[in-house]
Order: structure tokens, then C-alpha cells, then sequence
């Protein structure tokens, strides 16, 4: 009898694990684990939106590992029946794999309900065509908004429109029966107070004639121009979103705004754009320290956490040497190994262990890794110095971490902002494509990360002279060569120069394949 008993228990807990997992999908590797309290906050692999609470995650891959939904994304029918669109069974999908084919993604990311594109998964029907994200296909019959102060109903039938409340066009739309109020499905969830992780104070929504600007209103999120009836703004410092662009889980903070005091200013969420003019002291430990003239303490040895040996400053550059923290050449001052061959600016070294950044909703943390990595930022391999979010498990090159939101250079006359949207935006210098990127709000100029952070001055292998970076062709000659493959340049493309020898290159004959890879020998 006691065995039975007991084998009957075995049975139920063995039955209750295999209920605990799903083999999902869109990952047929390992099993998802179901977790009753999610606290990590990573993004949704199905929906973006951040996970708290009951979940299903992928253990082998690692905390933090992009195989982690919401239980009810987990549990989403694979195939489903849609009163948007009743002739033909909808199928799940995901997008990851078409990232980077653009026309792929344009056509399998864009809703036909709200006309937005997203990353979310959705249903979609491979006769028509027809796609429906998987939050506007769970959309209630029937809801209560704070943007209107009736019922609204849903209108399951294609049917053109325009919202009340944007002023855009759309497709489904919910309706007042009281007051013939149309609204789209997402309009129809914006709150009327929200934050935003790269502005301080909350965002209200606010009708755009009540923002009182000479031109039309610029988003500061994705830094084009807000058309829309209605906006998010901070009228204390003059900060304009669209209502989409707040909404995006990217850009949305996540907290109790009850508990947020509007009289006080939150802690900045991002660092202020110099260095640190300490040392951190879980970074760096000063060893022995000197008087300047003018009386200031000087650190002339330190024992920093990147290298195993005590560094020393000093101010004799070695030729053609990087920085072993950034990877960018040696400016003075600096400190080195006088055991072997690593160099670290003085300002590397200064670098804070903890980092906010618009890259990343989450703290970073400051790391060293001589093997190469892949920065989410600028899409190069690098190595050195880096912030990684142990979230999302995404690594950053010091250089794109550094950059702050608002960048004036050189290379064009207007100030140029950071910009983060659904869509792929190309890059005016190298004509690459990337969803962050920063952008003028006056033309259309657009540069990415790795274009941003191209150094001003470089050497070149022996060359005697500092070659420097041109955004216009050095004459009008028409004719365009690159003097170290001897092939055309194009006249549009930047290129780099040494003035003193008249000599021209392609930036990457001058700086090779991986720049930010530092060779150890």
C-alpha cells in the first residue's frame, strides 16, 4: 500500500514538472521553465514589453537570454481564427529572421490594424498577405480609456477612418455610439501621464496647439517632426514625443507614477557628458600619488582592474600605439606596464563602473574583455574596455557609451540628436542602415554609430604624417583615387588625407577591417 502511495506521488510530481515546461516554437533548442515571479524586467521575446511576474524562460541559455516571454505570449495559439479577417486562418510568426532583409521586414513587421510596424509577433496569412500584431489580435470588444469618457466599442470589419484623436488614418477602429468618436486601438491605450527613460520629468499628453513652439513640434525620441493632434510634453523643459514614440517599450520607463512627486526632479538617468574627474574605487586603486604645481593631487600609479600589473603615467607617446581601454591612439597623459606593452589613457581609467545610457533602459556595467566582441552600438567587432547590461546580455564599445544625446561635429552645421525607431534609417556618410542612430532635426542628415565615433586623426602603418578625416573631395578635379589600393573614391563617400604628402585614402584602407580591435602580441 505505502507503495502504491509513493508511486502515485512520483507520478503527480512528474506529471507537475512536465506542466512547468513548453517546448516553444520559436525555440526548439531547449525547453522554457515556467517562473511564477519574474522580477528581471528583460523584454518579452513575443510582445517587447518588459516580463514581471509568471513567465517561461530558456535556463540554458542564461539569464538575461533573449528566450523569455510572458506566460501568455508563451501560450499563444500557433494558429488562430480572426474576426479581422474570417476567410482564412491566421499563423503565428516571429521577425528576428528578417532584421536584415528590409523589404522582408517592412512587410512582415507592419500591423494592418494599427498600421504600426513592431518586432512583436503576430498573425499572419500567407494567402493575403494580411498581418495583425498579437496585442492588437487580443484587443477587447468593448473598453474604458482615459482618453474619452464613454464605452468604446470595436469595429471588426476593414473599414477607413480617421482618429479623433491623432488626426491619422486607420483601419479597425473603436467607436463611441454616444458621440461618433472614432480612435485607433493604440491611441485608444495612451495614458494621460507616462515617463520616458531619456527625459527626467513625466510626459503629459497634451493637444499640440497647446505647445507653444515657432515651428512644428520635433520629437525628441525619434527627432522628426510631430503632425499628430495630439503629443506627449514636459512643459517645464519644453520636451515634445509622439504618442507612439513614448509608448514604444524602448523608450518607456516602466515605474509607479503615483509615487513619482512632479515638484522634484527624478535623478538623472544619464551621466553628464565629461568624464568623471575621479577615480571609482571598485575600478581603480591609486598606488602612489604626487603634488602638481598647481597643487592638485596626481595619481602617477594606479592599479586598475583591466590589467594584472601596477601602470605608471607618463607623457613619452609611443609611435602608432592605441589605448588598450578605448582602442583609439595615445594622447597624453596616459598610464603603462612598464612590464609589458599596455597602455591606458588617463581618462579610461577614470571611467565609472556603473553607466546610464538612451542605449539601454538598463543600468551598464563596466567590464574588460581581450577577445573581441560585437558592439550593439556602432555593429563592429571591438575589444578593450566595454559596458555590457547584464539584462539583455548586450555589450557597448566605450566610444559609442560616451557619446551623449545631442552631438555638434564637423561634419555637419546642425546639431544632430539620437534616434531610436521601428523603422531603419540610413546613414548619410556610409549608407548603412540602423534603427538608433542620430539625426538632424532641421535636414535629413542621419549618421550612425560607427560613423559618429570615426576618429578625426589617425596614422597610417609608417607614414610620417597624421592623416585626417575629410568630409568634401580635396579638389574639383573630378577625378577620385585611393593612393593605397589605387582604386576610385567616391566623391560623396569621407575619406581621410594627409595634407602634407597630398594623399587620399579610402577610411577603410586607412583603418583596416576591425579598428576597434587592438592586437596584443
Amino acid at each position: 500500500m505505502r507503495r502504491t502511495v509513493k508511486w502515485r506521488e512520483l507520478e503527480r510530481r512528474r506529471a507537475d514538472k512536465k506542466t512547468m515546461e513548453l517546448q516553444h516554437w520559436w525555440h526548439w533548442e531547449h525547453p522554457l521553465v515556467f517562473n511564477e515571479d519574474e522580477r528581471s524586467g528583460s523584454d518579452c521575446n513575443g510582445c517587447f514589453e518588459p516580463v514581471f511576474g509568471p513567465s517561461y524562460s530558456c535556463k540554458e541559455c542564461g539569464e538575461g537570454s533573449r528566450f523569455i516571454h510572458h506566460k501568455s505570449c508563451a501560450e499563444l495559439p500557433l494558429g488562430l481564427h480572426h474576426p479581422s479577417h474570417p476567410n482564412h486562418p491566421l499563423i503565428l510568426i516571429g521577425i528576428y529572421k528578417y532584421y536584415d532583409n528590409k523589404e522582408e521586414y517592412n512587410k512582415f513587421s507592419k500591423c494592418d490594424v494599427c498600421g504600426e510596424r513592431s518586432r512583436e509577433y503576430s498573425y499572419f496569412c500567407y494567402r493575403c498577405n494580411f498581418n495583425i500584431h498579437i496585442r492588437c489580435s487580443s484587443l477587447s470588444l468593448t473598453i474604458q480609456t482615459e482618453v474619452h469618457d464613454h464605452q468604446l466599442t470595436r469595429i471588426w470589419k476593414l473599414m477607413k477612418f480617421t482618429c479623433d484623436f491623432c488626426g491619422k488614418e486607420g483601419n479597425l477602429p473603436y467607436l463611441c455610439a454616444q458621440c461618433d468618436f472614432a480612435i485607433h486601438s493604440r491611441c485608444a491605450a495612451c495614458p494621460r501621464i507616462l515617463k520616458v527613460d531619456r527625459h527626467n520629468h513625466p510626459l503629459h499628453l497634451t493637444p499640440s496647439l497647446e505647445v507653444h513652439q515657432s515651428d512644428s513640434p520635433i520629437c525628441l525620441l525619434c527627432v522628426r517632426k510631430v503632425d499628430t493632434l495630439c503629443l506627449y510634453y514636459c512643459s517645464r523643459c519644453d520636451f515634445v514625443a509622439h504618442l507612439y514614440c513614448a509608448m514604444h517599450p524602448g523608450n518607456r520607463e516602466y515605474i509607479n507614477l503615483q509615487e513619482l512627486k512632479e515638484e522634484q526632479s527624478t535623478e538623472s538617468k544619464s551621466e553628464d557628458s565629461e568624464l568623471h574627474q575621479s577615480f571609482d574605487s571598485e575600478i581603480c586603486e591609486v598606488i602612489k600619488t604626487t603634488v602638481g604645481e598647481d597643487g592638485t593631487e596626481i595619481a602617477t600609479e594606479i592599479k586598475h582592474f583591466s590589467h594584472e600589473h601596477v601602470l605608471k603615467v607618463t607623457d613619452e607617446i609611443p609611435n602608432n600605439t592605441k589605448c588598450n581601454g578605448c582602442v583609439q591612439y595615445i594622447l597624453s597623459p596616459f598610464y603603462s606596464c612598464t612590464r609589458c606593452s599596455f597602455f591606458l589613457h588617463k581618462s579610461c581609467s577614470k571611467l565609472p563602473k556603473i553607466k546610464r545610457h538612451p542605449l539601454d533602459s538598463h543600468p551598464l556595467t563596466l567590464s574588460y574583455q581581450q577577445a573581441s566582441f560585437f558592439c550593439n552600438a556602432c555593429c563592429q567587432r571591438c575589444n578593450g574596455l566595454k559596458y555590457n547590461c547584464q539584462i539583455c546580455k548586450f555589450n557597448y564599445n566605450v566610444q559609442c557609451v560616451l557619446l551623449s544625446n545631442t552631438l555638434t561635429l564637423a561634419c555637419h552645421e546642425h546639431c544632430l540628436y539620437l534616434s531610436d525607431t521601428n523603422s531603419l534609417q540610413k546613414c548619410s556618410s556610409c549608407n548603412s542602415e540602423n534603427y538608433i542612430v542620430f539625426r538632424c532635426s532641421t535636414c535629413e542628415f542621419v549618421l550612425d554609430f560607427k560613423c559618429a565615433t570615426l576618429p578625426q586623426a589617425t596614422w597610417y602603418n609608417q607614414h610620417e604624417h597624421p592623416f585626417n578625416l575629410c568630409y568634401t573631395p580635396e579638389d574639383d578635379s573630378g577625378e577620385y583615387y585611393c593612393d593605397i589600393c589605387e582604386e576610385e573614391r567616391d566623391p560623396k563617400q569621407w575619406f581621410y588625407y594627409c595634407v602634407e604628402c597630398n594623399f587620399p585614402a579610402h577610411r577603410d584602407c586607412i583603418l583596416g577591417k576591425n579598428p576597434n580591435v587592438k592586437q596584443h602580441i
